[in-house]
């Protein structure tokens, strides 16, 4: 049972929703009911991201709000990753047959819904869709647990799977989808929105903060998504969602539910109030041991898929360093680099907003085309700066750690740490480093990363991660610059 403060915090978080709730848009249709429904085209565009704020204004070096990594990597995806790696299955039932399908026409879809995911753009199932979607539609219904990276089409899956099972005569929901935010609930209804386009007999109502429905209101729509707090509310107190009747509950993001204070006490209300013959469907991007106890106690009897994200690797990457004594020393270093190779496009990371702010205003100084892009930022405004960086019309983009993460750029031939990886204690942050200079040397080609070291200190924190990776990193000479010229032009 949840306690008061956690509630409290909940209900501060949705509120904050309900404040900038007139720029979602929420337009009163005429249905039935006569209940609002939203359109989440609209209220996407203009959505506010909520949450996004660091609490001190120069360190960029934490982990950034997992809520808000999410939401960007859906804002700027424009298409599938393409990912290679293998599917693996854990099944229930052993002696259950296990197939996937190669094309959308041998899950036998409604035309209707298969016309909306064609004019999607999807041609054929991703990896995940392969194995999943036999899984997710078939008869009887059967319980699901996937891992799967942003980009990967999952969102896409169990959206079909919602249409797929909801029956259009009945109007009252069917299917009840969660996300930890209002603004990755949007995002998952613009989905829904544009797969049952020609699906029009099936009705999306939005269960956030904000839209508010008359006392006594039996709801009509048969896909109701929401965030858990008043997703919970709409079922118990309020009774506007008979949970009894509910085919098909989806839980999406689930990592990043259980980071938000409540949402994982809610969720787990919702679920014991739904029939125990409901569809369980739960989605996350990493499968740590507190996400492994979770999805086990909200999804009984699950299959289980796996489907890992693509292996960092530094075996196409050139490492070098650059000895210097200061901050200033670090950055005609860099205008001497820049200025003796020719780059297609590059990323520049530094350790505080303070440092990208200064860095982005020098080489504006000296003529470059530079983007800076920090965590005080919205989220929104993040998404835009990636797309110009992406068209080329910025050559430089300087970051901090936002931006280390999920970031593909294919252009981007080199990456340089301005200031090197440091957890909170001052020590290497590893993953972040592989990160960071993993934004090159992707779709098989060929990426420089040039680390920039200014004391003992970071020789030493230098020193460290060549050893974690035993891979070794040169000292960069005017020698190298021909070599490097041909990996950076």
């Amino acid at each position: 049972m949840a306690s008061d403060s956690w509630a409290q915090a909940v209900d501060e978080q949705e509120a904050a929703a309900a404040e900038s709730i007139g720029s979602l848009q929420i337009k009163e249709k005429p249905e039935e009911n006569g209940t609002p429904s939203l359109s989440a085209e609209s209220a996407a565009e203009n959505s506010e991201a909520g949450g996004d704020k660091k609490t001190t204004e120069e360190d960029d070096t934490g982990v950034d709000d997992k809520a808000a990594q999410s939401l960007l990597n859906k804002l700027i995806r424009s298409n599938l990753v393409n990912n290679t790696n293998q599917v693996e299955v854990l099944q229930k039932d052993p002696n259950s047959p296990l197939f996937s399908v190669k094309s959308f026409e041998e899950l036998r879809l409604k035309p209707q819904l298969l016309q909306g995911v064609y004019g999607m753009g999807f041609n054929r199932p991703s990896k995940i869709q392969e194995t999943a979607l036999p899984m997710m539609l078939a008869e009887p219904p059967q319980n699901l647990i996937a891992q799967s990276q942003s980009g990967t089409g999952k969102t896409a899956a169990f959206v079909l799977a919602m249409l797929s099972h909801v029956n259009p005569d009945h109007k009252y929901p069917q299917c009840l989808c969660l996300s930890p935010t209002y603004e990755l609930a949007l995002q998952t209804g613009k989905v829904i929105e544009q797969m049952g386009k020609y699906y029009p007999e099936v009705k999306l109502v939005y269960a956030i903060r904000g839209n508010k429905l008359q006392r006594g209101v039996k709801l009509q729509e048969q896909i109701v998504i929401g965030t858990p707090g008043t997703m919970l509310d709409w079922c118990s107190k309020l009774k506007f969602i008979d949970p009894k009747k509910i085919r098909v509950f989806v839980l999406d993001e689930a990592d990043v539910m259980i980071a938000t204070q409540g949402h994982k006490d809610h969720s787990i209300r919702i679920k014991r109030m739904v029939p125990n013959n409901c569809q369980m469907l739960l989605f996350s991007a990493t499968f740590e041991e507190t996400v492994w106890d979770f999805a086990k106690s909200i999804v009984p009897d699950p299959n289980i898929i796996k489907l890992k994200r693509e292996e960092e690797t530094l075996d196409t990457i050139k490492q070098y360093y650059v000895l210097c004594n200061t901050k200033e020393e670090k950055f005609e270093a860099l205008c001497n680099i820049y200025g003796a190779i020719t780059i297609a496009q590059a990323m520049i990371f530094c350790h505080t907003r303070k440092t990208a702010g200064w860095l982005a205003g020098e080489l504006s100084k000296e003529n470059h085309q530079v983007a800076l892009l920090s965590g005080e930022m919205q989220v929104e405004q993040r998404a835009a700066v990636i797309e110009r960086f992406r068209d080329g019309k910025e050559k430089v983009l300087v970051t901090t750690n936002v931006c280390a993460r999920g970031i593909d750029v294919e252009q981007v031939s080199v990456v340089i740490n301005f200031d090197l990886p440091v957890d909170r204690d001052g020590n290497p942050d590893n993953e972040t480093y592989l990160h960071r200079i993993g934004r090159t040397g992707r779709f098989g080609k060929r990426g420089l990363a040039i680390n920039m070291v200014d004391s003992r200190m970071s020789m030493n924190i230098l020193n460290r991660i060549q050893d974690h990776f035993n891979k070794k990193i040169e000292k960069l000479d005017t020698h190298d610059l021909d070599e490097i010229e041909k990996i950076a032009g």
